[in-house]
Formats: C-alpha cells, structure tokens, sequence
C-alpha cells in the first residue's frame, strides 16, 4: 500500500471516530439538560390541536416535584393552572374536540355545585400539606387592601375568613385560576362564588351582590366573578373571603400576604392544627405568620401549641385546674382573669 493512500485512510477513519464522540456527547448533553425537569415513568400524553391549528402535544411531566405540561414541540412548560385555564371546556381557544380536564382529578370527587361544603364526611387530619405551582396570586378588589376583620375569634364566635372592605357594586376578582363549582346563596354568606383551584384549595367569596361566572365556569386568575356588596347576614358592604380545604377553613393570611406584595407564603405549606383553628387567633389582630414548610416543623409546632378547654355546667376553676395538673394561679395568668372571675358556660380557657 502506497504511504500517501495509507495515510489518507488513517485520517479519514480519525474524522469518523471524531464525528462519532460529537454526536455522542451531544447526545450525552441533551439527556443531561433533560433528566433534572422530567421525571422519567411519570409521563402521560394529551395530544390536541392548539389555537390556530398548528398540531401540538404536551406531556405532562413532574417539574421541582410538581405537575407540569411540556410542549414537545416548543419545549415550552406550563404550570397545572395554565393548562386548565388554556385548554379548560370554555376557555379561549379550547379543543372541544378533547377533554382536557381528565387530566385533574380535582374537578371529579365532591363536585357537588349544591353544596356549600360537601366535604362534610371528610375527616382532615393535622398536619396536612397545600401546594401551589405558582408564587403570587391577585388581590380580591381592585384598591388597596384594607382589612376590616381577620381569622380568629370574634365576640366569642369564630370568624373563619378575612374580610375586606369595598363598596357595593366594586369588582371581586378569583385569586388564583380554577374552576367555578358553587354559585348561590348561603343564608350566612348571602350571594357566594366557591372557586375550586387545582390543588384541592377553594376560595369562597361571600356577601356578593352580583354573580359575573355560572357554575363549571374556568376561570383565569384576577377573572372578575362578582360584584361585592351586603348580603346574608352582614353589618356593612365587605368581602368575606375564605380558603379552604377539603371544607376545612384555613387562616387565609397564612396562606396570603397581604402587604401588598402579593405573594404566596410558600410553594409547599403545612397546615398544623392552629392555623385551622380560629381560637388560636384574634379577629381583631393580626396574626404572626412563620410559615411551616416541611411534616417534621409542623409536628414539632403542633406539640408546641397551646390547649383549650370549654366551660361546662358545674365547672370550677379549681376544678378545670386540677384536671389539666395546672395550678388555679396558672389558669388565671393564662387567660388574664382573677380567681373571684365568674366562668361562662361555653367560655374557652387556655390551660397551657
């Protein structure tokens, strides 16, 4: 073989074998960039045509540990809550053609558009944990926030949502994207609006005076869904504002900041028995929020939290005292009463 011929095939073999490690490392890099946003097994497919009529398929994938919707043909993600809102039965631009919202299960048990709470059999236990797949939400009313009554309680009666002031006829507006589940009439809520969002929280918005959304209605974030006003039973126009879940009634500035930051207190948040209990709160203060963003922190702030006890006919201090192994003394400096204080039937004591 001819040294000029020999020479030129060694070359031509080391163009291939360099060709062949580009590709592979190219390879190596996509599979790298990939893996950390997609879970692998944990992918599921909704194929439809998008607005304009382009073909497009989104898989759903887990993204930071939460579900997610990747673009296969964009590489574009979108959140839960904008699938919903984009893809939603009568949302803009909706494929009629698919039902999108198989992908939730959120919409399929206790859908029930009668009922205020239909989560009435459901025992929630403490400390349970809400997700959010975004980090801000929109304010209820158009002005600034002027909070006239918070979570806690309130002349002896628990006051289980926020209120806000506004004028009768203001515009009140979803926090977050969802789905409408209830509009009615609650004989204490008056004209109410209950959105359901994708991570099993709802919002009720009470003492409307018009609905703007009908039920099964989606809506988008800051949607416009009623008109604030005066009805149930209510002393001024306002906004009762609550977040629930599974019918369980969340302090809502636990949740919310309402600073005028608008953000969300966390991404994961655990609810421990306190911020459930509006006992725990003064409707007439507001509360200091240290958000409990993992089971262990939330079980050891649970051990922490005070204990309550409801006066019975026939109870004494000495007696509630004794049973709790507190000294008389220690209950009165608990709940700031003297030893001569005449105890309430239906009064709740601190005893730790």
């Amino acid at each position: 073989m001819q040294p000029i011929f020999k020479q030129t095939i060694i070359q031509r073999e080391k163009q291939l074998e360099n060709m062949m490690l580009d590709k592979f490392f190219t390879i190596l890099l996509s599979i790298f960039l990939l893996v950390p946003f997609i879970s692998i097994g944990q992918t599921q497919t909704s194929e439809f045509t998008a607005k304009g009529g382009a073909p497009a398929t989104y898989k759903k994938i887990k993204l930071d540990n939460k579900v997610a919707y990747l673009n296969s043909a964009t590489g574009k993600v979108i959140t839960k809550s904008e699938y919903l809102v984009k893809f939603g039965t009568n949302s803009q631009g909706a494929d009629h053609g698919h039902d999108h919202e198989h992908e939730f299960d959120d919409f399929k048990y206790y859908w029930e558009s009668d009922k205020v709470n239909p989560y009435k059999d459901v025992v929630v236990t403490t400390p349970f944990k809400i997700e959010f797949d975004q980090a801000t939400f929109t304010h209820p009313v158009d002005h600034e926030i002027e909070v006239t009554s918070r979570y806690g309680r309130r002349k002896r009666r628990p006051h289980r949502g926020i209120d806000l002031n506004l004028v009768t006829g203001d515009n009140v507006r979803t926090v977050l994207p969802g789905k409408v589940r209830f509009v009615g009439y609650s004989s204490g809520h008056g004209k109410t609006v209950i959105v359901r969002h994708v991570n099993e929280i709802e919002t009720v918005y009470a003492h409307l005076s018009d609905y703007k959304v009908k039920e099964n209605d989606i809506v988008a974030e800051g949607q416009v869904i009623g008109l604030g006003g005066n009805t149930g039973r209510s002393t001024g126009s306002h906004l009762h504002l609550e977040v629930r879940y599974k019918g369980v009634c969340i302090h809502p500035e636990y949740v919310f900041n309402f600073d005028g930051s608008r953000t969300i207190r966390g991404s994961e948040l655990w609810v421990s028995n306190a911020w459930k209990t509006p006992r725990f709160h003064s409707a007439y203060k507001k509360s200091e929020v240290t958000p409990l963003v993992s089971e262990e922190i939330a079980k050891a702030a649970e051990k922490a939290e005070p204990r309550f006890y409801k006066v019975r006919s026939g109870d004494t201090l000495g007696h509630i005292a004794m049973k709790h192994h507190l000294g008389v003394s220690e209950i009165c400096k608990l709940n700031r009463i003297r030893k001569t204080s005449t105890l309430k039937i239906g009064q709740i004591l601190k005893v730790r």
